[in-house]
């Protein structure tokens, strides 16, 4: 790893810097970006992204580089109903009356506004005040008891931990495994899923996310280091 470099943001941040050290660790160079709108002096084609959206996908685009996400639309893929457990679907802003409250709500986009469950349509207006066709990934309000997230690549899972509650992990590996198996969707190459945990419902998809903006959550930084590289591509 010694011609690649890790970019992250300039702004400190206690997981990007245990992830920074275990590159280094592993021979590679770090890199922290401030002006990420601007192309940075490297001198080396090998640089791998990590960091928050706005930074990861202004970086890429001034590289020139890809960044390997999961679909938006895919966790409300009709097939996954076996795996979510749950009615979710894609929406827009404009077409929240036809929602059934409480209602579990996030934005596609994220940050946008806080993903959480919202009592009422008023509830939902107030945050969404100036939204307008703003797509939202919108579920119907479960139980979660314990989450669990796992870092994935080549349909092999490269570490999972418990960010919430705790307990054995042979039933959430098995239960991502039997996903990345038998799933119909496309998935890329790279990505992480979040699984939360009831006893009444078992193990079900919380969420996909990207490898180049996920959290660690727990998961060991060695482990989960090929799914950041394998997050940018030329």
């Amino acid at each position: 790893m010694s011609t690649e470099v890790l970019l992250i943001p300039e702004k400190a941040d206690t997981e990007r810097t245990t992830v920074a050290a275990a590159w280094k660790a592993q021979g590679g160079w770090v890199q922290s970006i401030g002006k990420f709108w601007q192309k940075p002096a490297i001198n080396t084609s090998q640089a791998y992204i990590y960091g928050n959206d706005t930074f990861a996908l202004v970086l890429a685009q001034v590289l020139d580089k890809k960044l390997i996400s999961p679909r938006d639309e895919a966790i409300a893929d009709p097939s996954l109903l076996t795996w979510t457990k749950r009615q979710l679907s894609i929406i827009s802003s404009n077409k929240i009356v036809h929602l059934t409250f409480p209602c579990f709500v996030k934005p596609v986009q994220p940050k946008l506004f806080a993903a959480q469950v919202y009592p009422t349509l008023a509830d939902l207006q107030r945050v969404l005040k100036g939204l307008d066709d703003t797509p939202l990934i919108c579920s119907e309000v479960i139980k979660v008891e314990k989450e669990v997230r796992a870092f994935i690549i080549n349909h092999t899972i490269a570490d999972l931990a418990y960010y919430e509650g705790k307990g054995e992990l042979v039933l959430p590996r098995a239960f991502i495994l039997d996903f990345l198996q038998n799933t119909s969707i496309e998935i890329p190459i790279t990505f992480v899923v979040d699984i939360g945990y009831n006893t009444a419902m078992g193990w079900f998809i919380l969420e996909f996310n990207a490898s180049w903006g996920a959290g660690l959550n727990y998961c060991d930084p060695t482990k989960i280091l090929p799914c950041i590289k394998a997050a940018t591509v030329d």
